[in-house]
C-alpha cells in the first residue's frame, strides 16, 4: 500500500458514520408513506411497517428475500469497514428468518481523494464477510462520490411459513437481544479521537446467522435487527406493528465496555439524539436518567437481533404486554 492508504482516516471523509448516518426515522417514514407498490398476496413482508427486508412468495413453497444497505465509514480501517458493512447488510436477511445466497457490491468512492487500493480493501472485507455467510458476491455497481460509501444488495431465500416479522409480536412474549449496545457512541469516539475499539469491531463483524436460526428453532415469529434507529427505535416499530406495548428492563440490557464513559464524555452521534427525540413522546421513561436513555436509543451499526421469544445465550431484556397508554415503557 502507499503511505496515504496506510494512514488515511476514512471516517474523516464522511459527515456521519455507519448506520448513524441514516435519515431520521420520523422524516423517513413521512417521505416513503404510500410509495410501496402493491404486489398482491405474494408480497409477504415489505409493506408499511418497515421490516428489515422484503419477502416475496415464489413457486415451490419458497420465498425470495431482498434487501439493500450501505453507509459511510464507521471505522478508519478499510478492510474492517468492508466486513462491518457486509455483515450489516446480511443482517437484514437474517432478521426476517432468511438465508442469504447472493449479493452485489454498492460502492461510492472519492477517486480524487482516496487511492483505489483502499477501495479494494473495502471490497475484500465485504467479500470475506459474505463468504463466511456462504453468500456469493457477483459484481455490483460503483460511482465516483465525494463521500466513501459501501454496502450490499442481498438476495436470499426463506420458508414463507416460518418468517420473522415486525407484526408477529403478542402479549406475554419475552424480549431477547443478541448483542450489547454502545456501538454508536464508541464509533463516535473513534471518529473524533482515533481511538480503536477492537471489541466493537468484533461485535459489528459478527454475523446474526446463528441468532436467526436459533430464533426460528425456538418457534419465534417476531424479530428485527437493531441498527441505526437504536434499540428503542426498532422496538417502537415492532410494538407499533404488533399492536402491543414493550416493557424494557434497562438493567438487563448489555453494554459494551466503554460505552457509558463515551456517553458521559459527550461522544453521542446526532443520529442517537434524533432517535431519542423520535421515541420520547411514545415512551414512559420513569426515572431513567438521560445518559441511560441515550444508550438505549444509541444508533447501532450491525447490531444484534431483537427477538420476541427466548433464544439460547441471549439475555431477556423485557417483555411484550397488552397495549397501554404508551408504546414503550422503560424501567
Amino acid at each position: 500500500m502507499t503511505r496515504l492508504a496506510r494512514t488515511a482516516r476514512l471516517t474523516q471523509f464522511a459527515h456521519g458514520g455507519g448506520s448513524a448516518s441514516k435519515i431520521p426515522p420520523g422524516e423517513l417514514e413521512r417521505v416513503v408513506a404510500g410509495l410501496t407498490a402493491p404486489a398482491g398476496d405474494a408480497l409477504l413482508v415489505g409493506g408499511g411497517d418497515g421490516d428489515d427486508a422484503a419477502v416475496l412468495r415464489i413457486a415451490g413453497g419458497r420465498a425470495v428475500v431482498a434487501t439493500a444497505d450501505f453507509f459511510t465509514p464507521v471505522v478508519d480501517d478499510a478492510y474492517d469497514w468492508g466486513r462491518i458493512a457486509a455483515a450489516n447488510a446480511l443482517s437484514d436477511i437474517y432478521a426476517v428468518g432468511g438465508v442469504p445466497l447472493m449479493a452485489l457490491n454498492l460502492l461510492g468512492w472519492p477517486r480524487d481523494a482516496l487511492p483505489a487500493e483502499l477501495a479494494r480493501e473495502v471490497l475484500r472485507g465485504g467479500r470475506d464477510a459474505a463468504a463466511r455467510a456462504g453468500c456469493a458476491i457477483a459484481g455490483g455497481h460503483s460511482i465516483d462520490d465525494p463521500e466513501p460509501k459501501y454496502g450490499l444488495a442481498v438476495t436470499g431465500v426463506a420458508d414463507p411459513e416460518h418468517l420473522l416479522r415486525l407484526d408477529g409480536g403478542r402479549p406475554g412474549l419475552p424480549l431477547s437481544l443478541t448483542k450489547p449496545l454502545g456501538l454508536g457512541v464508541l464509533n463516535a469516539r473513534h471518529k473524533a479521537t482515533g481511538e480503536v475499539f477492537p471489541h466493537a469491531v468484533e461485535t459489528m463483524t459478527a454475523l446474526n446467522a446463528a441468532a436467526s436460526a436459533a430464533a426460528l428453532a425456538a418457534g419465534a415469529r417476531c424479530a428485527t435487527d437493531v441498527n441505526g434507529f437504536g434499540l428503542l427505535g426498532h422496538l417502537y416499530k415492532l410494538a407499533r406493528a404488533s399492536g402491543v406495548t414493550a416493557v424494557v428492563d434497562a438493567s438487563a440490557v448489555g453494554r459494551l465496555d466503554g460505552a457509558a464513559e463515551a456517553v458521559r464524555d459527550g461522544f453521542v452521534p446526532v443520529g442517537t439524539r434524533r432517535n431519542l427525540a423520535w421515541v420520547a413522546p411514545h415512551t414512559d421513561f420513569g426515572r431513567i436518567a438521560e445518559e441511560e436513555r441515550l444508550l438505549l436509543a444509541d444508533a447501532q451499526t450491525s447490531g444484534g437481533l431483537l427477538v420476541a421469544g427466548e433464544i439460547p445465550g441471549a439475555p431477556v431484556i423485557g417483555e411484550l404486554v397488552p397495549r397501554g397508554e404508551r408504546t414503550l415503557v422503560v424501567r
